[in-house]
């Protein structure tokens, strides 16, 4: 007897959007997500405005929520001018631990049924999962994967870049300071880069991908942001200026950009589970919640027979997620080997500042064009 039509193993944007659209479409849908809410996550906390059309469909519009709303785009590296340029869709800035929290809630109102559980394998026999968890064993039609970045449960399934040993650190914390409400900024720094926008409240979200074998010279995160990060003096002001409202920053370490599957052992990745795209492109969010649309809708065009077996519809989800994905992620590794070569990021911010025009164009490579329900 099954447990759900579809188990989704991770209550994150992915997550909770694939378990909202499921179960409003009428399937029966269970989440399990091993950390309780409302949480913070170390994220950049900028989302792409190409989502909102699906996300007021679902009945899910976070305007409710008071994110701020961002239409602009600053970039800088140590030595150089900031560079500007408008966000062609724009954006809006919303802290996961609000956002999450939000979907959750709008998920349970859906029908969809949450637990708080760690899933420690999975298994696929005869067309049907077998969701182990800590507690019991969930049955079902459909398993989708969005436990974020990494886990245990890689391990389980033999995802080959897990065993790929990545040397990225993100760290983050919220702030209070003066910064404006409609920019979101990149500021390059030596082994890394630092996003920095505001989110709801009047905080500043600040969140930055640095390299371990440089940060582990220093004795601490204070100690790195001001002997590194303060070398940009557009960084620097921001950071001297604001007060941070957490007691200590979130890091988390072990961040791979290496190529993942979109489908691994019959399951059906979302999110950061399926290919992360690196933070300065400002878009993984909305590429989270783009997956859950592309996956709950070929769900369920495979319940209502118009997909015909499993295979195809693992098949369709691949095809679906390279199409809209592949480019914006090769695009990403582009820019982020671009930015961590001190003379090439100059060079390429200097090529910007004479030929304004072509950050517009960089900004549309990694973002997609506004997503409804098929």
């Amino acid at each position: 007897m099954l447990d759900a039509d579809v188990i989704i193993i991770g209550g994150g944007l992915a997550g909770l959007v694939s378990a909202i659209h499921l179960s409003q479409a009428g399937k029966s849908v269970i989440v399990i997500e091993k950390d309780g809410y409302p949480h913070h996550k170390v994220c950049g906390e900028y989302v792409s405005n190409e989502v909102l059309p699906y996300l007021t469909a679902l009945g899910a519009n976070p305007a409710v929520l008071n994110p701020t709303e961002i239409t602009k785009f600053e970039m800088s590296t140590p030595k150089s001018a900031l560079i500007h340029a408008d966000l062609p869709l724009g954006g809006f800035g919303l802290s996961r631990f609000t956002f999450d929290y939000f979907l959750q809630e709008r998920a349970k109102q859906s029908g969809a049924i949450i637990f708080q559980d760690t899933v420690l394998d999975i298994v696929y026999k005869d067309e049907i999962f077998n969701v182990i968890t800590k507690d019991k064993t969930y049955k079902s039609r459909i398993a989708i994967g969005a436990y974020g970045k990494r886990s245990a449960l890689d391990l389980k399934l033999k995802r080959p870049f897990i065993k790929e040993k990545s040397d990225w650190l993100a760290i983050k914390a919220h702030y209070s300071g003066d910064f404006p409400n409609d920019l979101v900024a990149l500021h390059h720094f030596k082994g890394g880069y630092c996003g920095v926008s505001k989110v709801e409240h009047q905080l500043i979200n600040i969140c930055y991908l640095v390299n371990y074998t440089s940060f582990k010279k220093y004795k601490n995160i204070k100690e790195h942001q001001e002997k590194v990060l303060y070398q940009n003096p557009h960084l620097r002001a921001i950071l001297e200026n604001s007060t941070m409202h957490f007691d200590a920053p979130l890091s988390i370490s072990q961040i791979s950009f290496e190529q993942k599957e979109s489908v691994k052992n019959h399951i059906l990745m979302v999110g950061d589970t399926a290919g992360l795209i690196h933070p300065l492109c400002g878009n993984g969010m909305g590429m989270a919640i783009h997956a859950a649309q592309i996956a709950s809708t070929l769900i369920l065009k495979f319940f209502n027979g118009e997909i015909s077996t499993h295979k195809n519809l693992e098949h369709a989800y691949t095809f679906e997620w390279n199409l809209h994905f592949n480019s914006r992620l090769k695009t990403g590794k582009l820019l982020s080997g671009l930015l961590r070569n001190e003379s090439l990021s100059d060079f390429m911010i200097n090529c910007i500042t004479k030929f304004p025009a072509l950050l517009p164009k960089i900004i549309k490579r990694t973002h997609g064009k506004p997503i409804t329900i098929s």
